[in-house]
């Protein structure tokens, strides 16, 4: 297995810290990296003098000792009205102009910080356009990237987004093929899109596309469900996943995305990491051990491991059946012929009383192990669907059942 996962977070999920703020908290939690989302509040590509502040910035890294990911998924960096627009897949060229500009200015600030690849994503299915015209305005617009990208040697990563052209996996390998499966091009898995829509599990979705792979973005999620949750929220069981990535032996950052959680940024930083080295403890080989991955908040009681309850064992749980020992003092006489050897009867102290009660079933045993979902009243629906119920969990979502786009 190839050495530990290295951790970033989303400067999307720090939007009310300055980039200094964010970089110095990140370092102090322990985190190896940072998922840098270029906005008019963390480096803005737009703004004068972009050079100089991408200088100030990689001295920051440096100091802080993190490595990044350059990320261009901002809201509204480009159109102050429609959220992630323009894409590449606009009819008037002049707005896919637009957005190949910022693709061209993040290569060169990725090439300027030694990032490890440029995020992107091809954009929603514009209304009136047909399939085929897109899938020729992405990878027209996505080669010139590809070109400078060559130039300075750093890889292109696309994100599969629900509610894009390019929503799966199989459409990253229709894009490859293409642009002649171009070195340069490679992929953003989202381990939470992969729960959403994919058709199969997580941890397959991390060996199939394993040699593409580029860069790793991590939350929670449900299925049928594009909504980014903090961990121990969704489905999602995380050990599986983190171990398939070391068994494949990705090496990039695996970066955290919670874009709408800005509001406790700090907290969630620091949460997550606490949870994802637990993961992947958990993931890791060695002597078997209870599953104790919990988020703070999941509210069903204790985490599962040393000192639960044990459904194998009734006699263990308090205020149930006593395996053996002598009777209490309000046990029913005993028949003739068997007499007590012991001393005198015990006196019983005051009722115990039981704790919170926890779901089982008939038997007293659990069922399969699944993260019970919690609601965050932090998480609200956007105006952009998140949050939407697809059809039932079995199937994948519909691509365009919302606008999609990170969050």
């Amino acid at each position: 297995m190839s050495p530990a996962l290295r951790y970033a977070y989303g400067t999307n999920g720090l939007a009310d810290l300055r980039l200094d703020d964010a970089l110095a908290l990140l370092a102090d939690l322990g985190y190896t990296g940072v998922g840098l989302t270029l906005d008019h509040m963390h480096l803005d590509p737009l703004a004068p003098g972009l050079p100089a502040r991408t200088a100030r910035v990689a001295r920051a890294l440096e100091r802080h000792g993190l490595q990044v990911t350059v990320e261009t998924g901002a809201r509204y960096v480009l159109d102050r009205r429609r959220k992630h627009h323009p894409t590449l897949l606009d009819p008037a060229p002049e707005a896919r102009a637009t957005r190949t500009d910022l693709l061209l200015r993040a290569v060169r600030v990725a090439a300027d910080l030694g990032a490890h690849a440029v995020h992107c994503f091809s954009g929603k299915l514009p209304d009136g356009t047909a399939p085929h015209t897109a899938w020729s305005r992405l990878a027209d617009g996505l080669g010139s990237v590809l070109a400078a990208a060559e130039a300075v040697g750093v890889p292109l990563a696309v994100e599969p987004e629900p509610g894009h052209l390019l929503a799966e996996l199989a459409d990253f390998h229709r894009l490859r093929a293409a642009l002649d499966g171009h070195p340069l091009l490679g992929l953003t898995l989202d381990i939470g899109h992969c729960q959403c829509l994919e058709p199969v599990p997580p941890e397959q979705c991390v060996r199939d596309a394993a040699p593409w792979l580029r860069h790793v973005q991590v939350e929670d999620m449900r299925r049928g469900v594009h909504e980014h949750l903090p961990f121990g929220a969704g489905e999602i069981d995380f050990p599986p996943v983190l171990a398939a990535l070391r068994e494949t032996g990705y090496t990039g950052l695996v970066t955290v995305e919670l874009p709408r959680d800005s509001h406790a940024g700090p907290d969630r930083a620091a949460d997550s990491l606490a949870f994802l080295a637990q993961a992947e403890r958990e993931a890791s080989p060695g002597p078997s051990a209870p599953r104790r991955t919990q988020h703070p908040l999941r509210t069903d009681g204790p985490p599962r491991g040393e000192g639960s309850p044990r459904a194998e064992d009734p006699a263990r749980r308090e205020g149930r059946t006593r395996a053996e020992g002598p009777p209490r003092a309000d046990d029913p006489p005993r028949r003739e012929g068997s007499p007590r050897t012991e001393g005198p009867p015990r006196t019983e102290g005051p009722p115990r009383t039981e704790g919170p009660s926890r779901a089982e079933g008939p038997s007293g045993t659990r069922g399969p192990r699944r993260r019970p979902v919690v609601a965050d009243p932090h998480v609200r629906p956007g105006p952009d669907g998140d949050g939407a119920t697809a059809p039932p969990p079995a199937a994948p979502a519909p691509r365009g059942h919302e606008e999609g786009a990170p969050c």
